[in-house]
């Protein structure tokens, strides 16, 4: 599943794109038929991320002269195989494709040449079950599998945002201000007695941490993933959060994910061919001076290596359904 660095990328690359722009929205496979309806015609007015979650919001017509506000908001939560794919006429730089780890190709790779003259571009036609398809007069975006796809008005999308926890890579955190969602974050995990670990991953204490985020910036918080979240002091927990404001923006600004300080990416080798047919793909693979995927992370699916600052084994076990690894003498 993308973690919330990569939805604030899909929101940005949606402005770059239809931003101000009366857009076509259709549902090529049927099951959004209805809700491309409202959408079709409308104005593209923002796009944004709150976690995992992705508005796009469409005014109901141009406006060169009034400011608008949305009268519709999608709604999209991509889950475990949901996947925005871009084209464009060459008018402006697009990404390939941006979810679905599995089949994703990297984010910063090409699209086949694009037709010499704008105005002569013929988008592609949808391939697969494309549930949303936004056409604009120089890209199209086509949306498939998503876990959610639906239209919202402004308080629909108001009543879904407040069950959500803070978002470190948000201006605000999604509060008022950048520290009262660090005081939120802290409060909810402190009043609770179900394992830090498990928090992090629960979208109502924090938006947009996925299993990645959680397991390394546990680790470089030293704090034991186990731990009930009322027994974590709060100068730990807001390490924490600190920590991933950090972590998750630059995630948003590069497309990758990068935990390691740099002292501890010459440590012990990562194991075999196992572990690299099993390592988390980074959009900046093959970029030069890029850090290598197999150095990126201290924790994650690296279970039986060496802790890269310690050099005890690195743990595994499986916390409510989903997989959780730590190094016990660290985080102990």
């Amino acid at each position: 599943m993308p973690e919330g660095h990569t939805v604030h990328r899909l929101a940005r690359m949606l402005r770059e794109l239809f931003g101000g722009r009366p857009v076509r929205v259709t549902s090529p496979q049927g099951r959004f038929a209805a809700g491309a309806s409202l959408l079709d015609g409308g104005t593209v007015v923002t796009a944004e991320a709150w976690g995992k979650q992705l508005f796009v919001g469409f005014a109901a017509a141009p406006s060169a002269s009034v400011p608008q506000e949305p009268v519709h908001w999608l709604r999209v939560h991509l889950g475990l195989y949901g996947a925005w794919t871009f084209a464009g006429d060459g008018s402006t730089d697009v990404v390939h494709a941006i979810g679905a780890p599995r089949r994703r190709i990297g984010e910063r790779d090409s699209l086949p040449a694009p037709v010499p003259t704008p105005g002569e571009w013929v988008p592609p036609d949808p391939r697969g079950a494309v549930r949303a398809r936004l056409l604009g007069p120089h890209a199209v975006a086509d949306l498939t599998g998503p876990t959610a796809c639906e239209v919202l008005t402004p308080v629909e999308k108001a009543g879904v945002e407040a069950r959500l926890g803070p978002d470190p890579i948000r201006p605000d955190g999604g509060r008022a201000s950048l520290g009262a969602a660090r005081e939120a974050f802290v409060a909810r995990a402190r009043r609770s007695r179900v394992t830090v670990g498990q928090q992090l991953m629960d979208q109502a204490v924090i938006a947009g941490v996925g299993n990645i985020y959680r397991a390394e910036a546990l680790f470089r918080a030293g704090v034991d993933p186990l731990r009930p979240g009322r027994d974590v002091p709060a100068t730990a927990l807001a390490a924490v959060w600190d920590d991933l404001v950090v972590l998750m923006r630059d995630g948003a600004d590069t497309g990758r994910i990068v935990t390691t300080r740099p002292e501890h990416r010459s440590g012990p080798a990562d194991g075999g061919a196992a572990d690299a047919r099993r390592r988390t793909r980074q959009n900046s693979d093959g970029d030069p001076g890029a850090v290598p995927p197999e150095q990126a992370f201290y924790v994650y699916h690296r279970d039986g290596q060496p802790c890269r600052v310690c050099g005890a084994p690195v743990l595994l076990k499986e916390l409510a359904g989903r997989n959780l690894f730590w190094c016990g003498v660290c985080q102990g």
